[in-house]
């Protein structure tokens, strides 16, 4: 049987979606613009996946979605998406960590790979992995200072991904400390992490799931009018 997935990452700017066989990614469409794009470009990236493919929605076994942490609006946006189309396809939702999806980007025999996603101010979520995936300490919002993550930078290579690292770079100038540079969350990562999940039934309630968002979302006060 063919195991079509359809995963959707909408964390940061990045609007991304791709379709997966079996875990390998067959198609894949992202806007790295700077801007949030997702709720004009979600929906089309998700019509053109499925026909580059030449296939439907039916084909599909599960959707997948980025879970955060990441923008409040973005993981919304991604989260309301695909639990539309579980339910209008009758398939299960899986979730896949945002942050797990970007330390797949780096590639490394040994060291640690922190992905980082920027917050306000110094702040950073922060997840760290060391050279075989296996998350190695938990998920947290953090300031950034000259000390961050020093007890990893004195044991050996550090390498940090996200839009976290332009913050990164200012404050930790250790020379164990490997900065990539431009990389967002893909869905194009998603794809065996999803399927993985998807071999053992590791699935989400498409009517109680919630994205982590791992900070409660605060509301600006509007400004006051003046007339």
């Amino acid at each position: 049987m063919n195991t079509y997935i359809l995963n959707i990452e909408t964390a940061t700017t990045n609007c991304s979606v791709s379709l997966s066989k079996e875990g390998k990614t067959l198609v894949l469409k992202e806007d790295y613009d700077k801007n949030y794009s997702h709720a004009e470009r979600l929906h089309i990236y998700i019509d053109e996946v499925l026909k580059e493919a030449n296939i439907t929605s039916e084909n599909l076994e599960a959707i997948a979605v980025s879970k955060g942490p990441g923008s409040y609006t973005g993981l919304r946006i991604g989260v309301s998406a695909a639990k539309g189309l579980c339910f209008a396809i009758d398939k299960p939702l899986i979730s896949v960590s945002t942050l797990e999806a970007l330390a797949h980007q780096v590639t490394c025999d040994s060291g640690v790979i922190i992905p980082m996603l920027d917050a306000r101010r110094m702040e950073v979520y922060s997840a760290i992995f060391d050279a075989d995936y296996n998350q190695i300490r938990i998920t947290e919002a953090q300031i950034l200072d000259e000390s961050s993550f020093q007890d990893y930078l004195e044991k050996g290579t550090v390498y940090f991904i996200g839009n976290g690292v332009e913050k990164a770079k200012t404050l930790i100038k250790h020379s164990n400390a490997i900065f990539v540079d431009g990389k967002l969350p893909s869905a194009n990562e998603m794809s065996h992490l999803a399927y993985n999940k998807y071999k053992i039934n590791e699935i989400e309630d498409v009517a109680y799931f919630e994205p982590y968002y791992l900070k409660d979302f605060v509301a600006l006060k509007p400004k006051p009018r003046s007339f």
